[in-house]
């Protein structure tokens, strides 16, 4: 008996011990990831960016950074949230096929859309997951890691990509989106297309004297006739930044757990996008003053959350701070095809566009936005349909036929796409499963009948178009001429969204050899000619701005390593001793050479590989790097040559 007394005793004691260890332990890490969209790596300075320069100068700056291929927004913050590949991830774009008509149960009120939907919406991304099973990306964010270990949490900015980094947040209750636990403030807050706010953040923010939604954008895309915007997104932009340091983090600061915040800033993205300094010219494109502008724009808001930091020592100190952008930025070619001005020889570019009131909607000899998905119809003899518009035929809904050849819009019949989804093939109905044989998503190819012979004469037509950079087929189709395998760039991996056939990248090149990164041209997009648009497997699309700093970071260091936006989440677990639940193998490493008391450097390579050359000769070529076994896409080209030039 008294021995059992004393077992208590000292279990008590111990237990005490425990307490009072809890106690004096350091509070982890806070953590806040700054992603500056469309950023590229060469926009960064002393003068035009001097925020985002003191953190590549006083922390660790990463030299030789990566976005993931394709290089669009949503693959890399799938990228960023979980530290997968777009091969798990299943992310393959910024639109994916889904293989059923969007809000098919009615969720959120909303009636079936589109099979090929645009994921930049919250609304979109919780339909998604109530299909696949409550988190579409299959892997776990490194912020609902945080949320499960008591972290508050707060993902703020861009529609889309803000809300993806925690989208298992984002899931149909009843139809409608729930009230989450991590805070969601995006450029829909205050509209029914939004994550609901809780009561305690509308009243952090009213208390801080910030309105409860931002202002809308006031950007003006433009016409290939009329320019897009000369201003910034200034004002919308600088809610979000409010909302950061006069709400949000003062109350994060307050608690005594710690804190993961993500702040997306959607310029220069949305401007570069937008801006209308170069109307059908390729000069000065994303390099004039309105694009300047929104590249200032994503540094202020990053020197006012410094500006907090510094005002708050005991935060600043006990908090990382990562900076990345999702990708890098490329001029819009509609026309010319290489620096020579050499014009496409599409077939879509020799056709005209009216719309229903006769007016010319793109220019004599320039692609039309779905120019691929026009001209793959056309070599196929199949009928296409855009999913984006519905009409009704006999009590049946199908998507909207579209007939380039028709000489102007109908009302039953358009002549070009919305943007660049398709359905090719089949009836257009608007049915699960598709009657599509084929599926244009972007860059996304995607057969549902898995029919090997419609893969390679699809892939030998694709040969044949001037406006193609780099062919990638699925491995299950086998090597076929001209074109590397979709595992070779991370494509290939346990997803559980449909799986494209084949991902291309458009053609790229420079208009200054001796400057290819700040002058880079991409052909194609949906953007007007001169505008700005990326997701090419090009170095001026990959190399996006990477830097941090904070305690656990290493100071004044450059990292020559190749380092990419799949290693933020695995090095950011690995900082709060937390071990992220990794299903898929496409995984990002931890940045150790990046770390206090890290190596200098890790061993990495260069290297380049070469398809099986097409009946005309030419091969995608592939020029990557290898470090710690992971694959870092440099670019792609399709060429006789043995490397990219």
């Amino acid at each position: 008996m008294r021995e059992v007394r004393w077992l208590r005793a000292l279990g008590a004691c111990v237990g005490v011990v425990a307490i009072l260890d809890a106690q004096d332990a350091p509070k982890p890490r806070n953590t806040i990831i700054f992603v500056a969209d469309g950023l590229r790596h060469g926009s960064v300075n002393a003068i035009d960016t001097p925020a985002l320069y003191r953190v590549r100068t006083q922390g660790v700056y990463f030299a030789n950074s990566h976005a993931v291929f394709p290089s669009q927004t949503m693959p890399n913050s799938a990228a960023i949230a979980t530290g997968h590949y777009p091969g798990d991830t299943g992310q393959f774009a910024n639109q994916i096929f889904t293989a059923y008509p969007l809000f098919d149960k009615g969720h959120f009120g909303q009636a079936r859309g589109t099979m090929v939907p645009d994921v930049e919406d919250p609304l979109v991304l919780g339909d998604i997951n109530d299909h696949f099973g409550g988190n579409y990306l299959r892997e776990a964010s490194v912020v609902a890691l945080a949320r499960s270990y008591g972290y508050s949490t707060a993902v703020i900015g861009k529609v889309g990509p803000a809300a993806s980094q925690d989208v298992s947040e984002l899931n149909a209750v009843r139809g409608a989106l729930r009230n989450p636990i991590t805070i969601v403030l995006d450029g829909a807050t205050g509209t029914p297309r939004t994550v609901p706010l809780r009561d305690s953040t509308v009243a952090l923010l009213a208390a801080a004297g910030v309105a409860p939604a931002p202002p809308q954008r006031d950007q003006p895309t433009g016409t290939n006739e009329t320019p897009g915007t000369t201003t910034a997104n200034v004002a919308h932009q600088q809610w979000f930044a409010d909302a950061t340091t006069k709400a949000i983090l003062p109350a994060f600061a307050k608690s005594p757990e710690p804190f993961m915040l993500v702040f997306w800033s959607g310029d220069p993205d949305l401007t570069q996008h937008a801006q209308g300094d170069s109307l059908n010219s390729l000069t000065p494109g994303i390099n004039g003053t309105t694009s300047k502008a929104a590249i200032h724009n994503a540094d202020r808001s990053l020197r006012q959350i410094l500006d907090y930091l510094d005002a708050h020592p005991d935060v600043r100190d006990n908090t990382n701070v990562f900076v990345t952008a999702d990708h890098g930025f490329s001029t819009v070619s509609r026309r010319d095809v290489d620096a020579s001005g050499r014009a496409t020889s599409s077939y879509s570019a020799s056709l005209q566009y009216l719309d229903a009131s006769g007016r010319q909607e793109v220019n004599t000899g320039h692609l039309p936005p779905g120019f691929l998905a026009i001209d793959l119809a056309n070599h196929l003899a199949l009928p296409l349909y855009d999913p984006e518009l519905q009409t009704e035929e006999d009590g049946t809904k199908r998507y909207m036929r579209i007939d380039p050849t028709i000489g102007q819009a109908r009302s039953d019949v358009r002549q070009r796409l919305i943007t660049g989804a398709a359905l090719i093939g089949g009836t257009g109905r608007v049915a699960k499963p598709t009657d599509a044989r084929v599926v244009i998503a972007q860059t996304s190819v995607y057969v549902p009948g898995n029919d090997r012979d419609l893969v390679q004469r699809i892939v030998r037509f694709l040969g044949d178009q001037d406006y193609i950079g780099g062919i990638f087929v699925h491995d299950r189709f086998g090597q076929m001429p001209g074109a590397l395998s979709m595992s070779d760039v991370g494509l290939v991996g346990s997803a559980t969204t449909p799986k494209p056939a084949i991902v291309i990248s458009f053609k790229s090149f420079a208009l200054d050899a001796a400057n290819p990164l700040m002058t880079g041209v991409m052909v194609g997009g949906v953007r007007q000619h001169g505008q700005g648009d990326h997701g090419s497997l090009v170095r001026a699309n990959t190399f996006n701005n990477m830097a941090a700093m904070g305690p656990d970071f290493k100071r004044r260091f450059v990292d020559q390593t190749p380092v990419g936006n799949a290693d933020i989440a695995p090095t950011i677990a690995y900082l709060m001793k937390r071990k992220m639940p990794n299903l898929g193998k496409l995984r990002g490493r931890v940045l150790n050479e990046a770390l206090e008391g890290g190596p200098a450097a890790v061993r990495s390579s260069r290297a380049v590989k070469r398809s099986r050359p097409s009946e005309d000769g030419l091969s995608t070529v592939l020029m990557y790097q290898v470090a710690d076994d992971r694959i870092y896409l440099d670019e792609a080209c399709f060429t006789r040559a043995e490397k990219c030039q």
